[in-house]
């Protein structure tokens, strides 16, 4: 890759991985949000998966409710990967020039939800199929724009884990889907030696900027931080929209 583009992965997984490192979610979505300004998706998540799956790893095994989570959660699991699978082709088939648009959209309700502090509440004795479908469309979801916020968020603060366990679900769900694309990547010819380097750096860069937003966290106030965050992600999802919809029509 050219040095710009280097410098700007430098700069978008330093970002990302701050606000990991604040507020503990956030490094797929703000990776690819921005990467998708300058690049084709299915190439943005190429470089976004590496990381993404580190840090979900670490996530995931960063608490003790690993085994009530899997014992909980395995319906929506199930239902994601088998989504991946169907949605399978979407980011590089004729249809992948909308993954874009859809991505812009994405990012709009996954800010104004945020910022609206939407609740919602499923009931115990209907968790284990809501939790497959919410699972199953966010896989489709996924696998068309490489972000797995939308259902599958709204669903696991639903659900009524506690602050910890939430943490570490999101982990769990967020390294499966990750695990899901890496090998819907691989069966696409995505994961090219090409992306090796830039897979290195966006590692590097994020685990940078997770050390920096704990340090910065335990001074700030994340809540604050968080706001603003959503706003920006609703800013960067109508640009991303706004351009989608422009190319399209210039294609058309």
């Amino acid at each position: 890759m050219s040095e710009p583009s280097l410098v700007l992965i430098i700069a978008v997984f330093l970002l990302a991985g701050f606000v990991k490192g604040v507020i503990g979610l956030g490094l797929p979505t703000v990776a690819m949000g921005l990467l998708a300004t300058r690049m084709a998706p299915a190439h943005a998540l190429a470089i976004v998966i590496v990381p993404a799956i580190t840090t979900n790893i670490w996530q995931t095994f960063g608490g003790p409710y690993l085994r009530d989570l899997l014992r909980r959660l395995w319906p929506m699991l199930i239902g994601l990967l088998f989504g991946i699978w169907c949605g399978a082709g979407l980011m590089v088939g004729p249809y992948a020039r909308y993954g874009t648009l859809i991505l812009g959209v994405l990012l709009v309700i996954y800010g104004v939800i945020g910022l609206k502090q939407v609740r919602f509440h499923v009931p115990p004795a209907h968790e284990k199929w809501i939790g497959g479908l919410a699972g199953m469309i966010t896989g489709v979801v996924s696998a068309a724009t490489g972000v797995q916020v939308i259902p599958s968020m709204p669903f696991l603060q639903a659900i009524g884990l506690e602050k910890d366990e939430l943490v570490q679900g999101l982990g769990v769900f967020f390294t499966t889907a990750t695990l899901g694309l890496l090998f819907g990547l691989a069966d696409a010819g995505l994961l090219t030696v090409s992306v090796a380097v830039p897979g290195l750096v966006a590692l590097a860069s994020g685990f940078a900027g997770m050390f920096i937003g704990q340090n910065v966290r335990t001074r700030m106030d994340p809540q604050s931080f968080r706001r603003w965050f959503l706003i920006a992600m609703i800013g960067l999802g109508i640009y991303l929209a706004i351009e989608a919809i422009r190319r399209i029509s210039a294609a058309g």
